[in-house]
């Protein structure tokens, strides 16, 4: 989605494993500008102004202008990036110009709302099958997220990608049948009164072994001692 945000950049005339270094000493980090038929070119930005728009409601599908000082002001988008694999911190960034009268490929969070009456009311569980839905439209036309409320499942009920509503221009690439949430039952346990009839294979053994030992110890009758 298209927002209005300007991250300043500075260009690199060099690159290599000290440039980016001495660019990171330096409180920024190396970055790409590349696509649109058009050379890459090496800068250098604030990892701040990047962070904020990766966390951002808009995310990874966040379309903002780079301004390269006394190069070019571009439309791009994160296309790749690369962070500390101990401290966590962003290093490298690579972004992608973007054509906006072109169409894109992109993933579409799904947000979920409501509480299903199958919850509730006949004591099953939510099931989220389809977390992000994949969409094909032109930059300006993408959706920030796709909601969908669930308020109405029952047990045995769903919602499919096929139900979404979807705006003139954009075509969904996740197969339509795909579910995207439905409510399951839970299987009930065995009843604990059915496990008690069963009488245990030793108690019923040793029953039989004191109701003969009497008979075994009766004397024989007519026998002199």
């Amino acid at each position: 989605m298209r927002i209005e945000t300007v991250v300043a950049a500075e260009a690199r005339e060099s690159r290599g494993k000290n440039e980016a270094r001495r660019v990171r000493v330096s409180g920024r980090i190396p970055a790409v500008i590349y696509g649109a038929f058009q050379d890459p070119r090496a800068i250098s930005v604030n990892p701040k102004d990047i962070l904020r728009i990766i966390h951002s409601k808009t995310g990874h599908n966040s379309i903002f202008d780079v301004e390269v000082a006394g190069a070019e002001k571009t439309p791009v988008i994160v296309a790749d990036e690369q962070y500390h694999p101990v401290k966590g911190t962003l290093m490298h960034i690579d972004l992608k110009r973007i054509d906006l009268t072109r169409k894109l490929r992109v993933s579409v969070p799904v947000h979920v709302s409501g509480d299903a009456k199958g919850v509730k009311q006949q004591g099953g569980v939510l099931d989220i099958v389809t977390k992000t839905i994949e969409i094909e439209c032109v930059p300006d036309d993408i959706p920030n997220q796709f909601d969908v409320d669930v308020t109405e499942l029952m047990i045995g009920t769903n919602i499919r990608v096929s139900d979404l509503p979807v705006k003139e221009g954009v075509r969904v690439l996740t197969a339509p049948e795909a579910v995207i949430a439905h409510v399951v039952g839970i299987r009930e346990e065995a009843a604990p009164e059915a496990a008690a009839a069963v009488p245990e294979p030793e108690v019923a053994k040793k029953g039989k072994k004191e109701e003969a030992a009497p008979a075994a110890a009766a004397p024989e009758k007519g026998k002199k001692k």
